[in-house]
C-alpha cells in the first residue's frame, strides 16, 4: 500500500480534502496503482512553528493577505 505523507502549516478541511483528492488521483495516475490503495497521511504544524526565510508561516499568511485586493 503506498503512503503518501504531506506535512504543511494549518490548512482549511476544504482545502485538506481537495489535496486527499488530487493527491491521490495523480499518484494513481502515474503509477498505475489503483487509487484504493493509497494511504493520505496530513500532517499540520502550527503555524508560528514554521518559517521560510526567516518569517514564520502566520506572517507569511498576514502579508498575503494584505496584499490581496
Amino acid at each position: 500500500m503506498p503512503v503518501i505523507v504531506f506535512e504543511s502549516g494549518q490548512l482549511s478541511k476544504e482545502v485538506k480534502a481537495e489535496l486527499i483528492q488530487q493527491l491521490t488521483d495523480v499518484s494513481a495516475k502515474v503509477t498505475g496503482i489503483p487509487k484504493e490503495l493509497f494511504l493520505v497521511s496530513i500532517h499540520e504544524l502550527p503555524d508560528d512553528d514554521i518559517a521560510v526565510g526567516g518569517v514564520t508561516v502566520t506572517e507569511l499568511k498576514r502579508r498575503l493577505a494584505e496584499s490581496k485586493p
